[in-house]
Parts: structure tokens; C-alpha cells; sequence
């Protein structure tokens, strides 16, 4: 494929992909306020977070071996309908038990679009430009989900809190027009017949006993911890009842973050093709460990601002390298399902941080559940930087898409 084609696909990849996380953006203010609507506690708020993520991971594996039997293009449209009906429902929720049902199936969405997306990426892309084609997904991604929350928090002030899921459930519909009319299919001529001889068990095995992809595992499941248990959920509430700040004061900061996010990711894709994955993912991951000690210390609202400019400038310079790094190791014609792990154990984080840290908030109190956060994040960060191989630089691996 040609570089030329191969950006012209990422072009619409990435249309996909932002409008629909504008609308999950749109919700990420809202949410926690909206389940303490029906009366629960912290930990019951942190699990309407989680169970999307559970959603995510029980669909993650079983999707990515889907799209190499159907087709990345077919996955991804599926996927945004399921977001686009499970986001209207989440609205229309009449209670607590009905939340929690309905966010499960906005998580099966997400997993759906989301690891077809990231196939698709490893398809089109090589060693030598994945670091770049990923880091434009990951900014068009993260540009989106950090600018949502501003429109959403004021959405949610003007309409109430249930309006931004009803705002999800048309971009959701939006991104699934744009990929039936405009996305090809990615999948080779003979991925059929891969998919079928591919030994799936082997595959596994092989990735999963791989030093680097175990760690670079970690790392993500950490990111996905700290987004959804902490970002997402405790420090929002955080910024609410100790700060006594607004939604739309917490969707600005989580906007500026984003931001700077965006800002800086451009720069990661070059530095991620140049100089290799492990330069990239170890200091990023330090400095979004940083950004946890900056909200546990915070006492006003320009501190709130540090921690999320912090997470921002963190997420930005890791940008997608631990994608990369995972789409590095796979074995040739394992794209579907080396990518369905990666995002299985990541979105494990999804499921686990906002259960553990809200309970932990409603324990101890919100500043020890993010020094917690700030902790992995150095513990990950470390063990990846002395113990995984660099994989950029090596020669006659096999991989899916080189």
C-alpha cells in the first residue's frame, strides 16, 4: 500500500474516530454527577464508570478475531451503532440498576469501533511510520475526548445531565454514516485464509510469554486506570466537593489538559519513529505519574489546572507508543488478535480503577487514591524502561504489517 493511501485511509479512520469520542468527551463531566443523582456513594458512581470498561473488555478479543472473519470496516460500523443505541439509553435511564445495564452496552460499542480502529491502523502501517500514523489517530482521539467536556459541561448546566448522552447517541450515529460511505476495507486479499490458518492459541502464547508485550500491557492498563478511575471519576468529584468547582470549571481544565495533549502529540509520532518506542513511553509515563501528586496537592483552581496540564503533557508525549510498541510485536497475520489483547488487558485498568479507587475515595479520602495512581504509574514506568526490549530498532522480526 501506498503511503499516500495509506494516510488517505488514516484521514477517515480518524474522522471516524473524533466524532464519535466528542460525543463520549461530551459525557465525561456529566457522568459522575448523573449517577450521584440517583443517591449512591463514590464507589457506586466509580462503577457506572467501570462497567463501560467492562464492556470493553469482555468484546475487546472476540472483536479483534471478528474483524479478521468479516472485515475491520464492517466491525467499526457495527460499533458505532451499538455506542450511538446504548448512549440513548443511558439517557433515558429511570434509575441506578437501569445506568448501569445501559453504560454496559455503550462498552460493547466501544469495544467494537475502537479495536477495529486500531486494526486497521496496524494494517496500513510499517516500522517505520507507525509511530507517526498512530500518534495522528491518538491526537485526532484524544483532541476529541479532551474538547467534548467543554461543550458537554455546558450542555449539561443549559439542558441537564442527561442531554449529553442524547448529544453521544447522534455523533454516534454521525461516525457510523461516515464509515459506511467513506472507510475501505483494509483487510488483504488473503486475510481470510490467514485468519483461518492462524493459530489463534499460538498467537497467544507467544505474545503473552513476550517480556516487552506483557510490560507494555502494563503500562497501558495503568494509563486506562488512571483515566477512567481517576480523570473520569474521582477527580472530578474531587474538584466538586473539595474545591467547589463547577462543570463547566472541571470540563475547562480537563479541556486545557487535552489541549496541551493535542499539542504535544505531534512531536511524540517523530520522536517514536526516530529514536524508538522506550525513549518515548518511560518519560511520558513519569510525567503523567506527576500530574497525580499535582491534584493531590491542589487548593485552588489553578493547581486543579496543573494536574490536568500535567496528564495532558504526559498523555501527548506517549502519544500512541504503546500501541506501536504491541503492533511491533505481532506475529505475521495476528494483527486482529495481537491487537484484541492489548486492548483487553488495557481496558482491564478501565474496569478496575474506578472500582478501586472509589472505594478507596470513600475510605481513606480522594488524596490517597490518587497518590495510589501516582505510585503505578512510577512502578510501570520503571519496570518497562529497565526491563523491555526496544523494538524499533530491531531487524527480521516478524510482524503483521512491516
Amino acid at each position: 500500500m501506498s503511503d499516500r493511501k495509506a494516510f488517505e485511509i488514516l484521514a477517515w479512520i480518524c474522522v471516524v474516530i473524533g466524532v464519535n469520542q466528542l460525543g463520549f468527551g461530551m459525557i465525561v463531566p456529566a457522568l459522575p454527577l448523573y449517577a450521584s443523582s440517583f443517591g449512591v456513594s463514590q464507589a457506586a458512581i466509580g462503577m457506572a464508570i467501570a462497567v463501560y470498561g467492562l464492556g470493553r473488555l469482555m468484546f475487546d478479543l472476540p472483536m479483534g478475531q471478528l474483524t479478521d472473519r468479516f472485515g475491520r470496516r464492517t466491525i467499526m460500523l457495527v460499533g458505532t451503532i451499538i455506542t450511538a443505541v446504548g448512549s440513548m439509553l443511558c439517557g433515558l435511564a429511570g434509575d441506578y440498576t437501569q445506568l448501569i445495564i445501559f453504560r454496559f452496552v455503550g462498552g460493547i460499542g466501544a469495544a467494537t469501533v475502537l479495536t477495529g480502529a486500531q486494526v486497521m491502523l496496524a494494517d496500513i502501517s510499517t516500522r517505520r511510520n507507525r509511530g507517526r500514523v498512530m500518534s495522528i489517530y491518538q491526537g485526532v482521539f484524544l483532541f476529541a475526548v479532551g474538547f467534548g467536556p467543554t461543550p458537554g459541561g455546558f450542555v449539561a448546566e443549559a439542558f441537564g445531565l442527561r442531554m449529553p448522552f442524547f448529544a453521544f447517541a447522534v455523533l454516534g450515529l454521525l461516525a457510523g454514516l461516515v464509515a459506511l460511505t467513506r472507510l475501505p476495507e483494509t483487510r488483504g486479499a488473503n486475510a481470510r485464509a490467514q485468519a483461518a490458518a492462524l493459530d489463534n492459541v499460538g498467537a497467544a502464547h507467544s505474545l503473552l510469554t513476550s517480556t516487552g508485550f506483557v510490560l507494555v500491557c502494563l503500562v497501558s492498563f495503568v494509563q486506562f486506570f488512571a483515566r477512567t478511575g481517576a480523570i473520569f471519576s474521582v477527580v472530578p468529584v474531587d474538584g466538586h466537593d473539595r474545591l467547589g468547582l463547577s462543570p463547566s470549571q472541571i470540563g475547562m481544565a480537563l479541556t486545557v489538559g487535552n489541549m496541551l495533549n493535542f499539542a504535544v502529540i505531534w512531536v511524540s509520532g517523530w520522536l517514536v519513529d526516530r529514536y524508538g518506542r522506550k525513549l518515548v513511553i518511560v518519560p511520558s509515563t513519569i510525567v503523567s505519574g506527576l500530574a497525580f501528586v499535582a491534584f493531590v496537592f491542589a487548593g485552588g483552581y489553578w493547581g486543579y489546572i496543573l494536574g490536568a496540564a500535567l496528564w495532558g503533557i504526559g498523555g501527548g508525549i506517549g502519544g500512541a507508543a504503546p500501541a506501536a510498541y504491541a503492533a511491533d510485536l505481532a506475529p505475521r497475520g495476528a494483527n486482529g488478535i495481537t491487537m484484541g489483547i492489548y486492548r483487553t488487558i488495557a481496558d482491564a485498568g478501565y474496569v478496575v480503577g474506578p472500582t478501586l479507587l472509589g472505594l478507596i475515595a470513600d475510605g481513606a479520602g480522594a488524596s490517597q487514591a490518587l497518590a495510589l495512581t501516582a505510585g503505578l504509574f512510577v512502578v510501570s514506568g520503571a519496570l518497562f524502561g529497565l526491563l523491555a526490549p526496544e523494538t524499533h530498532l530491531r531487524r527480521g522480526a516478524k510482524t503483521g504489517a512491516t
